[in-house]
């Protein structure tokens, strides 16, 4: 069975707030969050209305077996890898909200990637994406090492988009092409879907 993947608040936000949660679904499978995405996204969906949809979305996924949330209680395992990804102690960096919830993604993967289990989180954020990639080249020095440690890997939404090309819910270039702009409303980091590969002949070699 796979692992839930370990979802960030900007993506589950975005695709919850345009009502696309089953996109997302299948193209990923289970997802997993942090309780501090969790709160993020109850946040946000409070505070902004181009999220207000996320709350209702998130509330009832998690009556079902699609989505889990992962306790931040301090443990031994967690507290160490917070304070190696961000160098400062786990209480300490607990009550400093900027980036928090990719901090804990990240901490919650590697907690599970050293246990043997590949792992694969959803981030957009390029700093997350920075830290992603040092714990990735830790865990292969560890292997290296002769360690008996599993992956992690990164996707991102246009990650996400692709594996769910010409699947139910992203049948056609149409629907890619109003998808994107329904997400790019929500967040203004992504870019332009003509500097994606989102259209190209290698999404959709049968189109």
């Amino acid at each position: 069975m796979t692992d839930p993947v370990i979802v960030d608040a900007g993506p589950a936000l975005n695709f919850f707030s345009i009502n696309k949660e089953r996109l997302l679904l299948d193209a990923i499978g289970k997802i997993a969050a942090p309780e501090t995405v969790a709160g993020e996204i109850r946040r946000k969906a409070h505070r902004d209305t181009r999220f207000r949809a996320a709350a209702d979305v998130w509330t009832k996924l998690e009556q079902t077996a699609w989505l889990a949330v992962l306790s931040d209680d301090v443990t031994p395992e967690l507290a160490s890898g917070v304070q190696r990804i961000t160098r400062i102690p786990m209480a300490e960096r607990l009550r400093q909200s900027k980036d928090l919830g990719e901090v804990m993604v990240l901490a919650h993967a590697a907690v599970q990637a050293e246990t043997g289990r590949d792992v694969v989180v959803l981030i957009d954020d390029a700093g997350g994406a920075k830290l992603a990639a040092i714990e990735v080249a830790r865990l292969q020095r560890l292997r290296a090492q002769g360690r008996c440690v599993g992956t992690l890997d990164l996707m991102n939404t246009q990650v996400v988009l692709e594996r769910g090309a010409g699947r139910r819910y992203l049948p056609d270039r149409k629907a890619m092409r109003r998808i994107y702009a329904q997400l790019r409303e929500c967040d203004d980091g992504l870019v332009d879907i003509t500097q994606t590969d989102l259209l190209s002949k290698r999404v959709w070699p049968n189109a």
